[in-house]
């Protein structure tokens, strides 16, 4: 599904990269809050779900090509990840919602996670 469709789903507010969200589909989703997990676990090209709000956070993301960030629970990023981010044309999106809430409403949506093998075409 295209991201735009992902924040209409989880009804985010888009910090950063309003207009790349057309261009940008998402078949998988990783939510964690430690970034070894997620070095270890999510696929290239996956949204990256979190509710920590550094600027590792874009860097872990840029390292794995994720596409963009999902911050959960409300909680904004910090000025200088938003920063990294539109300098890496990296969509920053804001949900209100826990990560358990988050992911359930992506996945019910058809994001997978990523331990799933890719779909058959």
């Amino acid at each position: 599904m295209k991201l735009r469709e992902v924040v209409e789903h989880i009804n985010g507010d888009v910090l950063y990269g309003e207009e790349l969200l057309d261009s940008i589909e998402i078949e998988y989703a990783y939510g964690a809050d430690l970034m070894s997990d997620v070095l270890a676990f999510a696929r290239p090209g996956s949204l990256l779900l979190t509710g920590l709000t550094n600027v590792q956070i874009i860097r872990t993301a840029q390292m794995l090509d994720i596409p963009a960030v999902v911050f959960v629970r409300g909680k904004r990023p910090q000025e200088p990840a938003i920063k990294l981010a539109s300098q890496l044309g990296m969509p920053v999106i804001l949900s209100h919602c826990s990560m358990f809430e988050t992911c359930g409403v992506l996945f019910r949506e058809g994001v997978l996670p990523c331990n799933i093998p890719a779909r058959e075409v």
